[in-house]
């Protein structure tokens, strides 16, 4: 093999670690395809989700329920911070509802990664409809527990490799 394809190889192990993560997460993920969530693009450390609000989903102001909203955006944040394979819980997160969406529109939720130190990260998801209208902005923190989502594959990148440990590490407050 050629140094060229050596390296080509290489710079795509992690989008493919991170897609077969995704993979395997959205394999059991039940909520996501109950509410009609679809994963779009993965790679390490972003993710992007689409929902089409169904009229099951709006509430009493005819608008899509936050909880939906909270829902799409959190999801998106759960794929970006466990694309390098390593199990990836949230630690706090909070929502700001900028825009209403109606029933019929079609949403995106963008994570991207901010920040990722040891154990935890801080993940940005933006909630767009197609027009490009900023509807809400989310932040989840992320904190890495024991294990691998998908079991006995090894990630690339040895910078996220958590240290051996055969028990779940607790929240770090």
């Amino acid at each position: 093999m050629s140094k060229s394809n050596s390296a080509g190889h290489n710079a795509q192990a992690p989008i493919l670690l991170a897609e077969q993560t995704a993979a395997a997460m959205y394999s059991r993920d039940a909520a996501l395809k109950l509410i009609g969530i679809r994963l779009m693009a993965v790679r390490p450390g972003y993710a992007l989700l689409s929902m089409v609000v169904r009229p099951d989903m709006v509430n009493a102001h005819h608008i899509c329920h936050g909880g939906f909203l909270f829902t799409l955006a959190d999801s998106a944040f759960a794929y970006a911070c466990n694309s390098y394979n390593r199990n990836t819980v949230a630690s706090a997160c909070h929502i700001d509802f900028l825009s209403p969406a109606r029933e019929g529109e079609e949403l995106e939720a963008e994570c991207e990664e901010r920040s990722l130190a040891g154990r935890t990260g801080v993940y940005d998801t933006t909630i767009r409809d197609r027009k490009g209208q900023v509807l809400a902005l989310f932040r989840g923190k992320s904190y890495r527990i024991a294990g691998e989502v998908i079991t006995g594959l090894e990630a690339e990148d040895s910078r996220h490799r958590p240290a051996p440990s055969s028990r779940i590490e607790g929240n770090p407050q």
